[in-house]
């Protein structure tokens, strides 16, 4: 491993950490959990959620400092500064933009924006200044933990909530009576999670516990959804993802690479096999009269694979579908390697997708698809195979075929 966790463990700001993120990306592509790959690279799993979720990054607003104005020091933590919001105040007199400033602190805009709306001072006429110490104190006394929530705070607010819960009304239904009752009282208003977390958690005192049985869940605590580091292994043998997969797969030039999917039949209790070969576009159905168990899977593709030449079969991509779950004994059987597609990503099957599409027009859906035979499957495979397509120039994929068979 060529990646080494940092040893000093102290805020480093966002551009001394561009390796760490990184390696965070490559491992969670690889199918690693937020919590697993912000471990492996030695980040907090706040940082890494940041990262996945798209917080730009900050080291793209910098810009060279003005001529005349002495640099602001890189930022090295999460919250604004002293001597940034001095700058902020000194430039807001200069009419510099927000993203100006942002730029100069190396800070991302909605930060300045954010900081100038929260902490500005509002004089009597209903012109707002901001002065860099006064912001400062007020971002001090709104920092430490744990706050006083708004519910507690509020003793009308809190016997509100109480009486129409004790009506069995649900938190949303309460929510939206207030704003409706209280229009121009921001301070009667509330979401509904503010409610949820008012009832479940412990310690607060908000609402009297004895509310919560008024749920239409009868739950007095929050049920914990299992999380995505404790998620069991899908197959007993691991997958093998598209990542890896060969180029020559990749950009269509050499055949014999196939995707692969079921078609679903209705009430899920029918099934239709579908391969795809990526260069031609061939299509092969595959029969399933027995279900679409792992085992009734591996076997039916065993048998279409092997009417093919060795040369047309160097690959197969599925999706995650639990029908794969014998992969390994299917490429014990046929030599075929197996790639898996990442999860919700069907465009990685793309010609697949399509040609599913494609057959829905044979097989709609919520039919029964058992009632085919083989013989009706290989017809309609023959037809769409006969179709001329525009990206093989108009030859037909049985057309195409034929000539890398005489080949």
């Amino acid at each position: 491993m060529d990646f080494e966790v940092r040893k000093v463990r102290k805020a480093h700001g966002p551009v001394k950490l561009r390796r760490e993120r990184e390696r965070y990306f490559l491992l969670v592509r690889q199918g690693l959990s937020n919590k697993e790959a912000s471990r492996l690279v030695g980040v907090n799993e706040r940082t890494g959620r940041e990262w996945r979720n798209g917080r730009s990054d900050p080291a793209r607003f910098r810009a060279p400092a003005q001529q005349g104005r002495a640099p602001v020091a890189a930022s090295s933590g999460r919250y604004l500064r002293d001597d940034e919001r001095l700058h902020i105040a000194d430039r807001l007199r200069e009419k510099a933009t927000i993203r100006a400033i942002a730029a100069e602190l190396g800070r991302s805009p909605s930060t300045v924006s954010r900081e100038i709306h929260r902490n500005r001072t509002t004089d009597p006429r209903g012109q707002w200044h901001y002065r860099p110490h006064a912001a400062q104190a007020r971002a001090d006394a709104r920092r430490p933990r744990p706050k006083t929530g708004k519910i507690a705070r509020n003793a009308e607010l809190r016997d509100f909530i109480q009486q129409h819960l004790a009506l069995r009304w649900s938190p949303e239904q309460i929510c939206n009576a207030l704003r409706a009752q209280f229009p121009d009282r921001p301070e009667m208003h509330v979401v509904h999670e503010t409610v949820y977390q008012a009832l479940y958690v412990q310690g607060r005192g908000e609402l009297r516990r004895e509310v919560t049985r008024a749920l239409r869940s009868g739950r007095a605590r929050r049920r914990p959804q299992r999380q995505a580091a404790s998620r069991q292994p899908r197959f007993t043998h691991p997958m093998v993802m598209i990542s890896e997969r060969p180029a020559e797969a990749e950009d269509r030039a050499v055949p014999g690479h196939w995707e692969g999917d079921l078609i679903i039949g209705k009430d899920n209790g029918s099934a239709i096999g579908t391969l795809v070969e990526r260069a031609t576009r061939y299509v092969m159905l595959v029969h399933l009269p027995d279900g679409r168990s792992a085992e009734h899977m591996r076997d039916a593709l065993v048998k279409t694979v092997k009417t093919l030449p060795s040369h047309l079969t160097r690959s197969l991509t599925w999706d995650q579908g639990s029908e794969m779950a014998a992969h390994h004994s299917f490429s014990i059987a046929t030599d075929v390697p197996v790639y898996f597609c990442d999860p919700a990503s069907p465009w990685q099957r793309g010609s697949n997708e399509n040609t599913n599409g494609l057959l829905r027009q044979y097989f709609p859906k919520g039919t029964d698809l058992s009632v085919h035979t083989p013989e009706h499957l290989a017809a309609v495979a023959a037809e769409l195979n006969g179709r001329p397509r525009k990206t093989l120039s108009w030859e037909t994929p049985a057309e195409r075929l034929h000539k890398l068979l005489a080949v």
